[in-house]
């Protein structure tokens, strides 16, 4: 009986093997693997954590150097240039009074140099500028004006001989005038002042003179005028007088 029941599981055991056999058989032919599922298609997630990149401006650095091109250097005003600032552009109400004319004098002389610096090397008394502009009657500035100025040196001594402390200019664009010189000198009769003709283009000439203010010699002086009273100043370029030639023009 127990051989009957030996060989009918040693039966059952050999088609089991052969039945698995069989399997693993028909599975290599097939081209399927028997332990492992078939791959599933997987998708390609961007990760949700990571941003999209930015475009980032560059900021400079607030004390970092510029590299932006340096701008113009205004140059330091000289004594002419700082001078001017103390003559504003004319603003007039109404109509001028034409400057007052006055005698030429003994000492005037033709065809001076053209020149707004009567100073020379060596030049002694006290440096003055005279600045001021050439104006019509109607306040309107005069380009190309001709002025002429002669004077006495601070001895009161003219040159009769040459062109020393004598000279014409012509106003620029602006009307204006600017004159280097000395306060002139005193001589017996006469108080302080320089000669001056003036002319606009084309226009007749006018001669007339001007005069410094705090002079003892105006009150003695007869051909003195007040209205030729110059502004005197001082200034950091040193002593400034202002004065505005007023003419007639046709």
């Amino acid at each position: 009986m127990k051989n009957r029941y030996t060989n009918l599981a040693r039966h059952i055991l050999s088609r089991a093997i052969l039945f698995s056999v069989l399997t693993l058989l028909l599975a290599a032919c097939a081209g399927q693997p028997t332990s492992a599922p078939a791959p599933q298609a997987t998708a390609i997630v961007q990760p949700t954590s990571v941003p999209a990149p930015q475009a980032t401006a560059t900021t400079r650095p607030t004390n970092a150097p510029s590299t932006a091109a340096p701008a113009a250097t205004q140059p330091a005003p000289t004594q002419s240039s700082a001078a001017r600032d103390v003559v504003p552009t004319p603003v007039c109400r109404g109509t001028l009074e034409a400057t007052p004319a006055q005698t030429e004098g003994p000492y005037y002389k033709q065809n001076p140099p053209e020149r707004a610096t009567l100073t020379e090397p060596g030049t002694t008394g006290t440096k003055i500028l005279v600045i001021g502009y050439v104006l019509s009657t109607d306040c309107k500035p005069i380009a190309r004006a001709r002025v002429d100025f002669w004077q006495a040196d601070d001895k009161g001594e003219y040159d009769n001989s040459g062109y020393k402390y004598r000279g014409y200019q012509l106003t620029d664009n602006a009307g204006q005038y600017r004159l280097e010189t000395v306060l002139p000198g005193l001589y017996p009769g006469r108080t302080r002042h320089i000669h001056v003709k003036v002319q606009a283009p084309n226009q007749p000439v006018i001669t007339t003179q001007i005069y410094f203010p705090n002079e003892a010699g105006n009150a003695r002086d007869s051909i003195y005028n007040p209205k030729l009273l110059v502004a005197m100043q001082d200034t950091s370029v040193g002593k400034v007088a202002t004065f505005n030639f007023v003419v007639n023009v046709k």
